[in-house]
């Protein structure tokens, strides 16, 4: 049977732009000889909705649609997903795959198995669907439907329990159908796709038939879908695979077709690059921006944002603004002039240093004003320093509609060596969910692809805040090695203390690390929405108090 599956990029909410996207596309696949076209889970909506499942208007809006969209499909039908209303008791909408042929609806299947670890919480808004296979009949094969999470139900969790108490693959083991189609989301992490075509291959040759899985790519928030739709045939071999992180319409042959080579995630640095580029132009595009202003320290974060950002949306539309103190070298601001020459970034200078004079001698009576080589001058003198850059480039924003990127890495907020108000400004976190060596792995890519955008002077130079004079990040923090170590496993892998001591840590170090992401939680809640990259990111997927003593 020749399938196709329309691997696209949605905005969330947009249920015409988004019924006119699917309806365009299924037109187009439909004329190439497409005999069974796939879409993604809640494609109507956009995924994920959240809480704009709980406006009657937006759900009617979507049923709308879905409706216009249905009466348009001809004699190839279409699986579509809905959110659509439940009549009888629990929550008021089940989470639905429905397939469309000749305007006639001819199967419906619930998502029964709804998550509610990280980023998801589809128990909030749905109803579980009942424990029954959903099967339809197509040109004389037996085809089942299943929706994203249904098919981990025979997965485990780190501590070995199974993560639900059915498994809706094993109930199509007697059903015996001849392929099975799913519909995703699927946000991305670093390692899913290699995960999600391990576990779809098992499910093909388990039940023995070609499975068909297709996916959303795009970003929506601070989630980003790599798309990376496929299929693989009853031995698990793939046969037909979508590009990921771009849009694409793929059509194949599920028994005539060879197999091919699936894109597993192989090359870390260029795969994470091409995840914030995507991240952060889809977020200024469905937030309405089409310019980006950035503080441009000199540091190594500064220039990896602004290369990002200039990829993103074109380096004629980034804006960088060098903020010297008086305690900034003059190899910073000339290091940050020479990246956006090689970007092509239009790059300003306004020196903070008179204003930071004025709060000074404004505030002395007040605090008591000690400037940041006096003696008994603290983190206030610098946090100032940090304020005072964040007041101008909002200006700047404001005055130019033009979104800040804020440039802190996972490393600082993970630790709070940030300052709330100050650098902690903006409205896209860019690589918030990048660890501080990764920061410099993601440099020299950039570097990597022809010729030398970010100077190495940048790449070279140790890591300082310049708030004070000789100030060096290692003055006051582990090192990067060290302390993405401890916080990977702390964070990331949600490991305690004692285990990350018996990793071969220091237990001082481990201590200080520890105890400085517990008390940063205030300061992250404040942050701006970062791009998730990683499997823990800070943001909706890592629900921590913030009064709390975790170690009592």
């Amino acid at each position: 049977m020749k399938v196709g599956i329309l691997q696209q990029n949605y905005v969330v909410g947009d249920c015409v732009g988004n019924g006119r996207k699917i309806m365009m596309g299924y037109r187009r696949l439909v004329a190439k000889g497409a005999e069974l076209v796939i879409t993604s889970e809640l494609g109507i909506l956009g995924y994920p909705p959240k809480d704009l499942l709980n406006k009657e208007f937006v759900v009617n809006r979507q049923l709308e649609v879905f409706r216009d969209i249905c009466e348009r499909i001809g004699d190839v039908p279409i699986v579509l997903g809905v959110a659509e209303w439940n009549e009888s008791t629990g929550k008021p909408l089940f989470n639905n795959g429905v397939v469309v042929w000749n305007a006639k609806i001819i199967a419906r299947g619930s998502k029964q198995l709804l998550p509610t670890y990280d980023v998801f919480d589809e128990t909030r808004y749905f109803k579980r669907g009942r424990r029954q296979p959903c099967v339809f009949d197509h040109h004389g094969k037996r085809i089942a439907l299943l929706i994203c999470e249904d098919v981990w139900g025979g997965t485990e969790n780190p501590r070995g329990q199974r993560l639900y108490a059915n498994d809706p693959v094993q109930d199509l083991v007697g059903v015996d159908p001849d392929m099975l189609v799913i519909i995703n989301a699927s946000p991305y992490f670093w390692g899913k796709g290699d995960v999600r075509f391990g576990l779809v291959a098992d499910i093909a040759k388990r039940i023995g038939c070609p499975v068909v899985s297709g996916y959303q790519v795009g970003g929506n928030d601070d989630l980003i879908f790599d798309g990376r739709s496929f299929a693989v045939n009853e031995r698990g071999d793939c046969i037909a695979a979508a590009r990921p992180f771009v849009e694409e319409e793929l059509l194949f042959d599920t028994e005539g077709a060879g197999s091919v080579d699936y894109p597993h995630d192989t090359d870390r640095d260029s795969e994470l690059y091409d995840t914030l580029v995507l991240g952060t132009r889809d977020y200024l595009a469905k937030t309405g921006y089409t310019k980006a202003v950035i503080a441009e320290s000199g540091g190594i974060d500064s220039a990896l944002v602004t290369s990002i950002a200039a990829d993103a949306i074109g380096a004629e539309n980034v804006t960088a603004i060098g903020m010297p103190s008086p305690f900034s070298s003059s190899g910073s601001v000339n290091d940050a002039r020479n990246l956006c020459r090689n970007l092509g970034v239009d790059f300003r200078v306004v020196s903070i240093g008179p204003l930071y004079d004025v709060f000074g001698g404004s505030v002395n009576e007040l605090i008591g004003w000690h400037g940041a080589e006096a003696f008994g001058a603290d983190v206030t003198e610098e946090n100032v320093q940090a304020r005072l850059r964040a007041a101008i480039i909002m200006a700047y924003s404001n005055r130019n509609n033009a979104i800040v990127l804020s440039t802190g890495n996972k490393s600082e907020l993970a630790v709070g060596y940030c300052t709330l108000y100050g650098d902690m400004v903006g409205g896209l976190a860019v690589i918030s969910d990048v660890y501080k060596t990764t920061v410099y792995r993601q440099a020299r890519y950039v570097n990597s692809r022809g010729k030398i955008i970010i100077p190495t002077e940048i790449i070279d130079k140790p890591p300082s805040a310049e708030l004070r004079p000789g100030q060096k990040d290692q003055d006051s923090l582990p090192s990067y090695d060290v302390l993405d170590g401890i916080l990977y496993l702390y964070v990331d892998e949600e490991q305690d203390p004692a285990q990350i001591i018996r990793a071969g840590f220091d237990p001082n170090v481990v201590a200080w690390v520890t105890g400085k992401v517990d008390r940063a939680e205030y300061k992250r809640r404040q942050g701006a929405l970062g791009l998730k990259a990683t499997s823990k990111a800070f943001g909706f997927g890592r629900r921590y108090p913030i009064a709390t003593k975790p170690r009592v």
